[in-house]
């Protein structure tokens, strides 16, 4: 892999792309904490039909505020599938660089001014990594944050993947990566999905740096990780490396 030239291209317009399931009671706290941070920050807010009325909550922030668009899918569709339709919607819309992010708080909105300096830096994905110096998490069980180390570990082992935090949701990426992935050759979720993008990524030779963050469990509402998500990301790690040694990533 041959290390690409770093871009240090002005950053003018960044997307937040944000998927939400039954974030009623954080949608509207979110959602100015976050402008706040930068006045180049615009957000992408896609609901997978909550039942609890987070869609329609975040329409009637969009009316009030031009920064906000929300997009409506019909039922739960998955976070890979959300995020990869925020991708094409930055790539449309000419974005230069488009984060991931959660709506419920554990992804504190403070740390974006850090994450878009380390890209101003020139690099291309830039990852709030609880698992490098400085990082942490708190109120975690006991149990998930070993889940969540091991995961790392694993996929780290396993893809030979030079990243801390391979399960990291918080990241943010320049526009030319987006411009190389095969963004509809990404069908994994959750977990696997988040090791799948940092593994082509990593691949394709962009540069990579990991920002320290503390994670917080969500204050309110109930976490989205569940078995299939873990299963899928144990198997995903093989099927990356075959790949890789097949030539196809």
């Amino acid at each position: 892999m041959r290390k690409k030239e770093k871009d240090k291209s002005p950053i003018k317009y960044i997307l937040i792309v944000m998927p939400t399931y039954n974030e009623k009671d954080n949608i509207e706290r979110i959602v100015p904490a976050v402008l706040a941070q930068d006045e180049r920050i615009d957000m992408l807010i896609i609901d997978d039909g909550s039942p609890d009325g987070t869609g329609e909550i975040a329409d009637r922030i969009a009316q009030n505020n031009p920064r906000v668009k929300v997009l409506h899918r019909n039922g739960k569709l998955g976070l890979g599938t959300a995020y990869v339709h925020g991708f094409k919607y930055s790539l449309e819309h000419n974005y230069d660089l488009t984060f991931e992010m959660d709506a419920d708080f554990s992804h504190d909105p403070a740390y974006l001014p850090k994450i878009i300096a380390s890209a101003e830096n020139g690099y291309d994905l830039i990852i709030g990594s609880r698992w490098v110096d400085g990082g942490g998490i708190e109120n975690w069980p006991k149990g998930r944050e070993r889940l969540s180390r091991w995961a790392s570990l694993y996929s780290r082992i396993i893809t030979g993947l030079p990243i801390q935090d391979n399960t990291a949701g918080f990241q943010a990426f320049r526009r030319r990566i987006f411009q190389e992935l095969d963004l509809d050759g990404i069908h994994s979720d959750g977990y696997s999905f988040q090791i799948e993008t940092k593994f082509r990524v990593w691949r394709k030779g962009f540069w990579i740096n990991e920002v320290p963050i503390i994670f917080k469990d969500r204050e309110m509402g109930e976490s989205k990780i569940n078995r299939k998500i873990i299963y899928e990301a144990f198997f995903m790690v093989w099927i990356l490396r075959i790949e890789a040694l097949l030539g196809r990533i």
